[in-house]
């Protein structure tokens, strides 16, 4: 399995998308194992910040692997993917960084806006393409404008262009850019690992609740709205003769 989770020192471990020869997208094998990773950083009481990261000078997460996706004929179902995304369908109270770089795209932006704080690297560019697709991102498009506000969300999903650095900077798509951004997560991590467990845990529980109890509340509006997309590509191949659908389930 590809995703690797290592002790960095000082209570700090490190989550590596490690697939750079796909530009560390993400199959459903991989999101299983992301929600194991979540599980355990819960559990263990040495883990106490993380930093998430991708593989290779490429991207930090292309997404998903759809073309593994196609060959193995394996999707996820909604309960899964929230499992996949940290803090969403299993609560995680220890802090997490996303160091970001390259391309940070669909499923790899919805990691990182699921993080607590996120550095982007200068040539880092953000996008939620979904729309141009067919597809959509249920679960960023209820967070998304908690964190941007609601007129920023809109554009960035229904337009599915991609945002450079300094422009995610403005928006508060991403916190601040750092050169290394590996470097200065990892520094970010180690000062929150440093702080009292138990206080981060409430503090970063109180800070989430509104969140959390949002997505809770509409997850069956996202589950129908994935359902939906699944059907209208069976419908759009079953019209073009079968065709390639456009739409596809993450």
């Amino acid at each position: 399995m590809s995703i690797d989770f290592e002790a960095a020192g000082d209570g700090v471990y490190v989550v590596t998308l490690n697939r750079p020869e796909r530009l560390n997208a993400l199959d459903p094998d991989h999101k299983a194992a992301l929600a194991d990773v979540w599980r355990q950083a819960e559990a263990r009481d040495e883990v106490r910040a993380l930093v998430v990261r991708g593989a290779g000078p490429k991207a930090f997460c292309a997404g998903s692997d759809f073309k593994e996706m196609k060959r193995t004929g394996k999707t996820v179902g909604t309960d899964a993917l929230a499992d996949a995304i940290p803090t969403v369908g299993l609560e995680l109270t220890k802090p997490v960084v996303a160091a970001l770089h390259g391309y940070v795209v669909g499923f790899g932006l919805t990691l990182a806006i699921h993080c607590d704080i996120r550095v982007a690297a200068p040539q880092a560019r953000l996008s939620f393409p979904e729309v141009e697709h067919g597809m959509l991102s249920g679960i960023s498009d209820i967070t998304l404008p908690g964190i941007v506000g609601e007129a920023a969300a809109l554009e960035i999903m229904l337009t599915g262009r991609a945002y450079d650095a300094e422009e995610a900077r403005q928006i508060r798509l991403v916190n601040r850019i750092a050169p290394d951004s590996f470097g200065d997560a990892l520094a970010t991590a180690r000062l929150l690992a440093g702080n009292s467990q138990h206080a981060t845990r409430l503090t970063k529980r109180l800070v989430l609740a509104e969140r959390r109890a949002t997505i809770a509340r509409h997850l069956q509006a996202v589950a129908q709205a994935r359902l939906d997309i699944e059907q209208s590509s069976r419908h759009a191949a079953v019209v073009g003769g079968g065709a390639q659908p456009r739409a596809r389930m993450a």
